[in-house]
């Protein structure tokens, strides 16, 4: 019998969104202390700031959408903030993506697929709307103008240590 494939639920989307926040994150601050002299560096720095601000998008995304859950104008109004960062982080990702291309060696954007092919048409119109909703439900003073914290979930991968390779001076 074939078993129809089970849905990720929106608490496990969260973890893992957050997770790969803490990852990307990881990977810029690694890169921070690496002399990149060669023209490849700055492009592997753009991809991972990109691919960071990816995940900041998606994580305020699927909390934005528990936190809506929640049944007080204080959840509604924390859900709305998360939901604008998440369009604040997706149009940067944006931005990261372009600079990306356009750095040497220059690359073709290629086409969206998976979550993110998803999270681009969600994010926009999902973020407008809960905003015109709870706008007309509470005044604007009212929802959080900073973005909630993201929840904090302990890494489930640990990375192998990795030693670079020595520079061949030849």
């Amino acid at each position: 019998t074939n078993k129809p494939k089970s849905k990720a639920t929106l608490a496990v989307k969260r973890r893992l969104a957050c997770e790969m926040v803490k990852y990307w994150q990881q990977a810029q601050d690694n890169l921070m202390n690496l002399p990149l002299a060669n023209g490849w560096g700055e492009k592997h720095r753009l991809f991972v700031k990109w691919k960071y601000v990816e995940a900041k998008a998606a994580a305020y995304y699927y909390h934005g959408l528990i936190l809506d859950e929640g049944n007080t104008e204080k959840s509604h109004g924390m859900a709305v903030a998360a939901l604008q960062a998440a369009d604040e982080c997706f149009k940067e990702s944006k931005k990261a993506s372009e600079a990306f291309n356009a750095s040497s060696p220059t690359s073709r954007t290629p086409p969206l697929f998976g979550t993110m092919k998803y999270l681009t048409e969600k994010i926009p119109k999902d973020t407008s709307s809960k905003v015109r909703i709870n706008r007309d439900l509470y005044s604007y003073e009212k929802i959080m103008e900073t973005a909630p914290t993201l929840p904090d979930f302990a890494l489930a991968l640990k990375p192998d240590e990795y030693q670079l390779p020595l520079v061949d001076s030849t």
